[in-house]
């Protein structure tokens, strides 16, 4: 899989890139922003983490 990022300034510009590249999700192009890419990496790195039951939480 190919990553390409684009830098836009400009937000009537922003959405008519997103228009065009919306024409190209049907043959699998995935959009993702680069907020949401930050936020799964920041949930990924909490997986490895060790988790607390809710009950030994409320516990303490």
């Amino acid at each position: 899989m190919q990553t390409i990022t684009i830098n836009v300034k400009d937000e009537a510009l922003v959405d008519k890139v997103l228009w065009l590249l919306e024409h190209f999700q049907k043959d699998g192009l995935e959009i993702v922003s680069k907020e949401d890419i930050d936020d799964l990496k920041l949930l990924k790195a909490t997986r490895d983490e060790e988790s607390t039951s809710l009950e030994k939480y409320l516990k303490n």
